[in-house]
């Protein structure tokens, strides 16, 4: 089992950054990569970047150049620079397991950007 809690998400102009941070507990040895969703109104969860153990990080083309993921011990953090208002969304942090492929999810925290 593994247990995650972001934070971090707010209310912030565009043009504006967020930290969001997402820690987790348990059995987090088995960890294999975390995974940073979100979902905005009305429509479908979608991916926006992820590091692995090995520290290989993967973004989203709509987020590229202006989001950065990174790692300290274990929290994973997500660097969100220059906010447009549809980067708008709950925030979602999810663990994928190695050799299970199971995946576990945060609470999520809203990120809202005003124009």
């Amino acid at each position: 089992q593994v247990q995650l809690v972001e934070s971090g998400g707010g209310l912030v102009q565009a043009g504006g950054s967020l930290r969001l941070s997402c820690a987790s507990s348990g059995s987090t040895s088995r960890i294999f990569a975390i995974n940073w969703y979100r979902q905005a109104p009305g429509k479908q969860r979608e991916f926006v970047a992820s590091i692995s153990s090995e520290d290989l990080t993967n973004y989203a083309d709509s987020v590229k150049g202006r989001f950065t993921i990174s790692r300290d011990n274990a929290k994973v953090y997500l660097q969100m620079n220059s906010l447009k208002p549809e980067d708008t969304a709950v925030y979602y942090c999810g663990a994928t397991l190695r050799y299970s492929g199971a995946s576990y999810w945060g609470q999520g925290t809203q990120v809202t950007v005003s124009s």
